[in-house]
């Protein structure tokens, strides 16, 4: 086992030749393979509305284990898809940006198709095995809840992404569909309160999509790929994501002056040093070439970067905020 290794791959995307490849355990390499470092989003998803539904007196272990486990699998069958997809439609080719700063195991030929095809059936069909068992043990909305997440885990890729549906498929998936999920398969009630909250939540893991997307404007733009920003323009996308990250602080001040909250949802006033060194990025252009303080196995990311270290940060404190609450009465 190589713990070292994971730990690396849930916090970025390590770029490694076929050698290194090769002498990777099994974990690690699907670790790297389906991106996880990006899973902590569907997990705090997840962790958010299993927290939601015990402040109703209404958490079970059982259930929100096999919802949370089926979410980080959908979501990480989401991302091999998406890899496929690219790769088969020729978007990943020629050192498209993706490969500048991780590996693609499949433009990297790290896996053999049908190796390739393993990762899928194991974790999709896992995924589809919890979602089943849920379904069974809960039924009402659960099964369309569960069919609703493989319509995206299937489409986003294409033609969603393709047509500048991608980013609001996030903010939907990332917020009423996995957290609000999580929320109805443990309450066994659908809560327009929890819907509101988690599209507050969601916009976090949409920026991040949104920074990625600025990121590579000009490839995606050349290469037929209409995501919103090539819509919008790179100016405008990137005043969307400081509105969309602004909103998020304004959203749980007015929780707590509603009362719907308690005063610890203040507590992410921690977090704006880090919002405010996000707002003097996204005032300018991404600039040509590596600052040189910027790590080097990140770049090409820049927008994407700043967006997710916010995300982690603003999620952590928010749900322990909440967490804390919760505990306190």
């Amino acid at each position: 086992m190589d713990i070292r290794t994971w730990g690396q791959a849930l916090n970025t995307m390590p770029k490694l030749s076929l050698q290194e490849w090769q002498g990777l355990d099994i974990v690690a390499r699907w670790l790297i393979a389906t991106r996880a470092s990006v899973l902590f989003m569907t997990f705090m998803s997840a962790a958010l509305g299993g927290l939601l539904a015990a402040r109703e007196g209404l958490f079970d272990w059982a259930l929100w284990s096999a919802c949370c486990l089926g979410l980080v699998l959908a979501h990480a069958t989401n991302n091999l898809l998406n890899d496929y997809t690219d790769s088969r439609r020729g978007i990943d080719k020629d050192n498209y940006y993706r490969n500048q700063y991780g590996v693609h195991v499949l433009e990297d030929e790290l896996l053999k198709p049908r190796q390739f095809w393993a990762y899928v059936a194991f974790t999709g069909g896992t995924a589809i095995l919890l979602g089943s068992w849920l379904v069974w043990e809960r039924s009402g909305l659960t099964l369309e809840l569960m069919l609703a997440g493989a319509f995206f885990v299937l489409f986003y890729t294409w033609p969603l992404k393709y047509l500048g549906l991608g980013e609001p498929a996030v903010l939907l998936v990332w917020g009423p569909l996995m957290l609000g999920g999580t929320y109805y398969v443990l309450v066994g009630n659908w809560s327009w309160d929890v819907t509101w909250l988690s599209l507050l939540y969601a916009l976090g893991p949409t920026s991040v999509l949104f920074g990625k997307h600025i990121d590579k404007i000009d490839l995606d733009e050349a290469k037929g790929v209409r995501t919103l920003p090539v819509i919008l323009g790179e100016t405008r996308a990137r005043a969307w994501v400081i509105g969309m990250l602004s909103l998020q602080y304004l959203g749980c001040l007015w929780l707590v002056a509603s009362g719907r909250e308690s005063w610890l949802l203040l507590a992410v006033g921690i977090n704006l040093p880090t919002l405010w060194r996000l707002l003097q990025v996204y005032r300018d252009p991404k600039p040509a070439e590596r600052a040189e303080n910027f790590p080097e196995n990140i770049w090409p990311l820049w927008f994407s970067a700043f967006a997710f270290d916010h995300t982690r940060k603003f999620t952590s404190i928010f749900v322990l905020a909440l967490l804390i609450g919760h505990f306190l009465g």
